[in-house]
C-alpha cells in the first residue's frame, strides 16, 4: 500500500468488529428469523419496498450493520442520526431533506436513528407527521424494549423486528472467516488460533459479535512471535482477551431477571434464585436491590411459616451495609438460600390485605370499644367502661374479650396455615381456646 495512502491508513485504523461489518444480506450473520430467504424484511428490501420500522435487540447483534445494508441496497436517499446527540433542529433539518428529495427527485428518504429510544416527547412529536406522510422512512435502533422505552404514537407507526443474541456456532464462523479475510480481517498476520481458543470467545462473547471481534484482534495483535515467527493463539491468550462474559443488560432486562429473582424464592428454587442475584449483581446490579426484596419475601412469602427468616434477610442487609461487596455477597446468598429452603405461606399477605380491605371500605365501624378507649383525658365514657377491660396478665397472658368495633368482631384476617411453624400456632391458638 502506498505510504500517502491516507484512505487505506483511515480503514486499517478502524477495530476489526468495524472493518467486518456485512455489506449485503448474504454475510451478514445471524439473525436467520428476520433476513432469512423468502422472510418479510428480506423481501421488502430487495424490492426497496421497506416501511417505518424499529430494530429492538442486545448490542453486537447487527441492528446498526442491517440498517447500513439497507442503506447501501436502496434508491432513495439515507440520512443518520443518533437520539443522544441530535436535537428538534436536527429533525426537522432532516425532515427538510426528505420532503426536498421526494418533491425535486421523486426520491424516498431512510432516516436512521440510532439509541432511538432516548428520543425525548419533543424530538419524537417533531418526527411524528413526516412518518404519518411517509415523507421519511424510519429506521430506528434500539437495546431497550420500544414498547415500554418509546412514545406510543412512534412505535405504533413501525414494524418491530426484535433481533437475538448469536448463537456461538454464527460467532465462530465470524471469527474463522476474520482470521482468512486479508483486506478486512486478520488474514494477514497468518496467524493460529486453537479451536479451542475460538470456541472459548465465542462462548464468553455473550451472543455480542462485537465483542468477540474485539477480544480475537486483542489476542492477535498482543500475542508475540513463537520460535518459528508465527503468531500462536492458544487458550490461555484467549482467555485473557475476553476475561470473562458480557453481563450488561437492558432495563427491560433487568425487570425480566428480577421477576425471575422473586419467582424463584416463592418456588424454593435456592438453585435458580442465586443464580439470578447473581446474574443481576454481576451485571451491574446493585446487591441493596436484591437485599430489599428478599426482605420483603421473607414476610410475603414465608412470613409467619418460619419468622426467622425475616430476621436473617435483614441480618444480611445490615451485614453487607458493614462489610461491603465482594465479601457482602457471602451473607447475601445465606439468606437467599434461607428463604428459599423455607417453609411457605402468604396469610400474612392475606390477612394484610384483608385488614386493609375493611379499614379502606368500613366507614362506619362504630369506633373502638369503650374499654380499650385512652382514659387518660378524662373521657367519662372510657373510665366508666375501663373497668370491663381484661388485662391479659391477670389470667396467665390470654383471655377472651372483644377487641375489634362492633360491626368486624367476627372478622378472621390471620389464618395460620399447616406449613412450618403456623402448625405449631394453629396448636396454640386451639390451647387458648381461639374461636378467631
Amino acid at each position: 500500500m502506498d505510504l500517502f495512502d491516507l484512505n487505506g491508513n483511515e480503514e486499517k485504523a478502524k477495530p476489526l468488529a468495524e472493518r467486518m461489518r456485512a455489506n449485503n444480506l448474504n454475510d451478514f450473520v445471524g439473525q436467520k428469523h428476520i433476513v432469512a430467504e423468502g422472510s418479510l424484511l428480506r423481501r421488502a428490501i430487495s424490492l426497496d419496498r421497506l416501511g417505518s420500522c424499529i430494530f429492538w435487540g442486545p448490542p453486537g447483534t447487527g441492528k446498526t450493520t442491517l440498517a447500513n445494508i439497507i442503506a447501501s441496497t436502496t434508491h432513495g436517499e439515507f440520512i443518520k442520526l443518533n437520539a443522544v446527540q441530535s436535537g428538534v433542529a436536527d429533525v426537522k433539518a432532516a425532515v427538510k431533506t426528505a420532503e426536498d428529495n421526494l418533491k425535486l427527485y421523486n426520491k424516498r428518504t431512510y432516516l436512521m436513528l440510532d439509541e432511538c429510544h432516548r428520543f425525548n416527547k419533543t424530538q419524537s412529536d417533531s418526527l411524528l407527521p413526516a412518518i404519518e406522510k411517509g415523507t421519511v422512512i424510519f429506521i430506528g435502533s434500539t437495546t431497550e424494549n420500544p414498547f415500554a422505552s418509546m412514545t406510543p404514537a412512534i412505535v405504533s407507526r413501525c414494524r418491530v423486528f426484535e433481533f437475538k443474541r448469536l448463537s456461538e456456532e454464527d460467532i465462530q464462523g465470524a471469527l474463522h472467516k476474520a482470521l482468512k479475510d486479508k483486506r478486512r480481517g486478520l488474514g494477514e498476520y497468518l496467524a493460529e488460533v486453537e479451536g479451542a481458543a475460538i470456541a472459548h470467545i465465542a462462548a464468553m462473547a455473550g451472543g455480542d459479535l462485537r465483542a468477540a471481534y474485539n477480544a480475537l484482534e486483542l489476542a492477535v495483535l498482543t500475542t508475540p512471535l513463537n520460535e518459528n515467527g508465527k503468531i500462536k493463539v492458544t487458550l490461555s491468550d484467549a482467555e485473557q482477551s475476553i476475561q470473562k462474559k458480557s453481563l450488561s443488560y437492558n432495563e427491560d432486562a433487568f425487570y425480566d431477571y428480577l421477576s425471575a429473582f422473586c419467582k424463584s424464592l416463592r418456588g424454593s428454587d435456592s438453585n435458580a434464585a442465586l443464580y439470578y442475584a447473581m446474574r443481576i449483581i454481576e451485571g451491574g446490579g446493585d446487591p441493596l436491590i436484591i437485599l430489599r426484596r428478599l426482605i420483603v419475601h421473607s414476610s410475603e412469602d414465608v412470613g409467619m411459616a418460619d419468622p426467622n427468616a425475616l430476621v436473617v434477610a435483614t441480618s444480611a442487609l445490615t451485614a453487607f451495609e458493614k462489610i461491603g461487596y465482594p465479601e457482602g455477597l457471602i451473607p447475601l446468598s445465606n439468606a437467599i438460600i434461607y428463604v428459599c429452603e423455607a417453609p411457605k405461606s402468604n396469610s400474612v399477605v392475606t390477612a394484610m390485605n384483608a385488614a386493609k380491605s375493611d379499614a379502606v371500605k368500613v366507614r362506619d365501624d362504630d369506633g373502638v370499644p369503650p374499654y380499650l378507649k385512652d382514659n387518660t383525658f378524662g373521657d367519662k365514657s372510657a373510665k366508666a367502661q375501663s373497668g370491663k377491660y381484661k388485662y391479659p396478665h391477670d389470667y396467665g397472658g390470654y383471655v377472651e374479650q372483644q377487641y375489634l368495633p362492633d360491626k368486624l368482631k367476627d372478622k378472621i384476617y390471620y389464618v395460620p396455615s399447616d406449613n412450618g411453624f403456623e402448625k405449631a400456632v394453629k396448636e396454640i391458638r386451639r390451647q387458648k381456646g381461639k374461636t378467631n
